[in-house]
């Protein structure tokens, strides 16, 4: 009887974590996104190795979000082989987690070269670019209060005069604010966007790596209860 009463509640406990597991696969997938997007759209890096660490997130969502529910599915039918498979794709997942949490540490020190040489790419090509293009690169210095990449004076080529940068620049917005006044910190910001972007990247970073860990101790707490409930129906108690 108390064994009955221990598998009846594993199972509850495995559909519970499950549930959580859905919810987390989804906010991977959300987060994933979010990296994503500020990386490519915002920053205009184009640096495969910089949006490994994104897809990779979303990926785990996805797989995370399904598995989850047919480890629901198990639990609640108790089905020895849906849950065994339940376990068997959940050990997996935490083996391909483990391998982007490597290739994230790996690539930690890339982050000052990507942003670097993408900011740098991104100068260069702003008179030529897309409306689209500049539009991007206005809004990152206007966001960030940047100009540049280390400072005003990297859009020396802007202009004929070499001492002008765009208005984006500007502390005060305005048309044709930052002609001339490239090098005038009262009307333009001459602190580059090196610095703040990696400061930004840095902090999305850290908050898929505080959602990678969370879905981690559910993985394997689910792991724990899963092999638990399979002994149990392998057993042939009732649970419910």
């Amino acid at each position: 009887m108390a064994v009955e009463g221990g598998m009846k509640c594993v199972k509850f406990l495995l559909f519970f974590f499950n549930f959580i597991f859905w919810i987390c696969g989804l906010a991977l997938i959300v987060v994933g996104i979010l990296v994503q997007v500020s990386v490519h759209n915002t920053f205009m890096i184009n640096d495969a190795s910089a949006s490994g660490a994104p897809i990779v997130v979303i990926g785990i969502g996805v797989v995370i979000f399904f598995i989850a529910f047919f480890g629901c599915c198990g639990a609640w039918k108790e089905n020895y082989c849906m849950v065994t498979t339940f376990a068997v794709l959940l050990s997996l997942i935490i083996i391909v987690e483990l391998a982007a949490a490597i290739a994230g540490y790996v690539f930690r020190n890339k982050i000052s070269t990507v942003v670097q040489d993408s900011l740098t790419e991104m100068i260069t090509n702003y008179k030529n670019g897309t409306e689209e293009f500049r539009a991007s690169v206005d809004k990152l210095q206007e966001d960030l209060k940047c100009c540049g990449v280390t400072n005003s004076s990297d859009w020396r080529s802007f202009a004929p005069d070499g001492n002008s940068v765009p208005d984006s620049c500007c502390v005060n917005v305005t048309a044709n604010c930052g002609k001339g006044t490239m090098t005038d910190a009262s009307k333009v910001h001459t602190e580059g966007c090196r610095s703040a972007v990696e400061a930004l990247l840095q902090k999305n970073i850290l908050w898929v790596i505080v959602a990678a860990l969370v879905i981690a101790f559910l993985q394997i707490m689910g792991i724990v209860f899963a092999c638990c409930l399979m002994r149990g129906i392998r057993s042939g108690y009732e649970v419910m």
